[in-house]
């Protein structure tokens, strides 16, 4: 993996910091905030810190192989970055950016179907791709995206399925910063007294051609972050049903996954229906508050369906000992979205290249110290 400036930032919390001194209020509560009084992103957390380990001991463990094969795609190490649709508004062009810097570490990157920039130009920055899908009102567009992504080099499609009506934020009506976004004396104060961001994302915005509009839609749908939605455009997935999933899965020809999965009987389902695979996932505690931590939702899932399809964990890493613990557990992989965003907020690609970085080299070192030489070592024999 190529080298990035480090920021002076040796941990993905230090990234975390540095992004939120850059960031208006408003935009930095959208990047980290949760849902309601944010249980389930304690719980997340809480839980994840649970899990101790019970190391192997006098191994050689010089040469640490953490290769993987995530959906038909090679990775450097057994992560992925997660779809995430404000990417345009932490830095310039972000989405680009974020695609760029996976490409340069070696791991997917799943694009947004939420993102401000088209999926082919998100796409130009090569690498392994995904694509992520919320439905909008309008089927025919959902299914005019899926020809365009798979026609842009995207090999699997993520559907997120955890969100069926919009959550709960209320900082985000606070702070202006909702849908769509408006100015009040508050948030104009706040994004005054951030200038770097000010001038560095919106004023190159303002430079190219304004400010970022929702993308992938017909241009008759489109509009700009600060307007309401024209009719159609708007997501819709409260209807969304297994019958609707089956023919998804007959018009993708790639990988086909579900994401937001928390129950054994879902994946159980999941596998029976032909999925390839799916993601363990509460949405990163930012859609249904009480819903339980990922990490204790997963092993009755691997239980139910491991060996039927892959299995991906998602919702709060932040250390390589993360990563290890959901692999140790049974997950194939994990997806990561906060951390890759902080650090895109910091530096841009260069930033985001550093967070990817920092969670490969912890994944390595905690992989050495439970003694486990590559990922098919990682077992639940290594959990205490």
């Amino acid at each position: 993996m190529a080298a990035a400036r480090d920021f002076n930032c040796y941990n993905i919390t230090q990234l975390r910091e540095a992004a939120q001194r850059r960031l208006p209020l408003g935009i930095w509560e959208y990047l980290e905030r949760g849902t309601e009084d944010e249980h389930a992103m304690a719980r997340n957390r809480a839980s994840l810190d649970a899990v101790t380990f019970r190391p192997r001991i006098a191994r050689d463990v010089s040469m640490i192989d953490m290769t993987s094969r995530l959906l038909g795609c090679e990775s450097s190490f057994p992560l992925a970055v997660a779809p995430t649709g404000a990417a345009g508004i932490m830095a310039y062009n972000g989405d680009l950016a974020l695609a760029k810097a996976a490409a340069r570490a070696g791991v997917p990157f799943t694009i947004s179907s939420a993102s401000t920039m088209d999926l082919e130009q998100i796409a130009s920055a090569g690498g392994q791709l995904w694509f992520q899908l919320y439905l909008w009102a309008d089927r025919s567009l959902s299914h005019a995206a899926l020809e365009r992504a798979h026609g842009a080099g995207c090999q699997a499609l993520l559907v997120t399925l955890d969100m069926a009506k919009p959550p709960n934020r209320e900082y985000l009506q606070r702070n202006g910063f909702g849908t769509p976004f408006r100015l009040n004396t508050r948030n104009t104060l706040d994004v005054l007294a951030h200038p770097r961001w000010l001038v560095g994302v919106m004023g190159r915005y303002a430079l190219s051609g304004g400010i970022p509009s929702q993308a992938n839609l017909p241009d008759r749908l489109r509009n700009k972050v600060t307007q309401s939605a024209k009719p159609g455009a708007l997501f819709k997935q409260d209807d969304l049903d297994w019958q609707m999933l089956a023919d998804l899965r007959e018009r993708w020809p790639g990988k086909f996954v579900l994401k937001g999965v928390l129950r054994a009987d879902d994946a159980e389902r999941a596998a029976a229906m032909g999925a390839d695979g799916i993601v363990v996932s509460n949405h990163g505690g930012r859609a249904l508050d009480g819903a339980i931590a990922t990490i204790d939702a997963l092993p009755d899932i691997v239980a139910a369906v491991k060996g039927k399809l892959e299995i991906l964990f998602d919702s709060g890493i932040r250390r390589g000992t993360d990563v290890v613990r959901a692999l140790a557990i049974g997950a194939d992989g994990v997806l990561s979205g906060r951390a890759p965003l902080y650090g895109l907020a910091r530096g841009g690609e260069e930033g985001v290249l550093r967070a990817l970085e920092l969670l490969r080299e912890e994944t390595a070192r905690t992989m050495a110290m439970v003694g486990a030489r590559n990922v098919g070592e990682l077992d639940s024999g290594l959990l205490g």
